[in-house]
């Protein structure tokens, strides 16, 4: 079999009034997909896409826009497997302002852990606000929780209870 990384790499390519396709399919069937959007903002493309392995580097390309998707996405609004960006979704999601995924990050973070600096919201969160079941924090609500003002199976302090009660979201489930 020919090393496909020496030859030089036959694209199909369509081009969209949006923005451009380009895919390659491999001998055993796998194939390659890119879509990058015309609209740039800040030299950024407004839409990255990328699926399978690249065959100019052999490996799998991280997608780079403003709103990017693929494996590995870096962007405003990153969507993938591994994601970096001020909004990111995906097993690892390392947000600034917002992460939701398996492991996240951010001020705001959702995840199985959720290490957010105001909110963290997960089954192991740190946050200021931690609610999760570790949950480490300012204002803490958890089956096992350490901070300044917990509510859990072993501590239930008044700020917190009244805190946690006094939530808009917690208070519409109260009777």
């Amino acid at each position: 079999m020919p090393n496909i990384l020496l030859e030089e790499i036959e694209y199909k390519i369509d081009e969209t009034s949006f923005g451009t396709w380009r895919r390659y399919g491999y001998i055993d069937g796998t194939s390659y997909h890119e879509f990058r959007s015309r609209s740039r903002i800040l030299g950024l493309p407004l839409v990255h896409y990328t699926y399978g392995r690249n065959p100019e580097i052999g490996r799998r390309k991280c997608a780079k826009g403003i709103i990017a998707v693929g494996r590995f996405a870096c962007g405003v609004i990153a969507i993938g497997h591994a994601s970096f960006g001020l909004v990111a979704i995906g097993q690892l999601a390392i947000g600034i302002i917002f992460g939701l995924g398996q492991l996240a990050t951010g001020i705001w973070a959702i995840g199985q852990i959720a290490i957010g600096f105001v909110l963290g919201l997960g089954q192991f969160a740190t946050g200021y606000i931690a609610i999760g079941q570790f949950a480490f924090g300012k204002y803490v609500l958890g089956q096992l929780g350490g901070g300044e003002f917990v509510w859990s199976m072993k501590r239930a302090d008044v700020q917190a209870i009244e805190f946690f009660k006094n939530l808009p979201v917690i208070k519409d489930f109260l009777p």
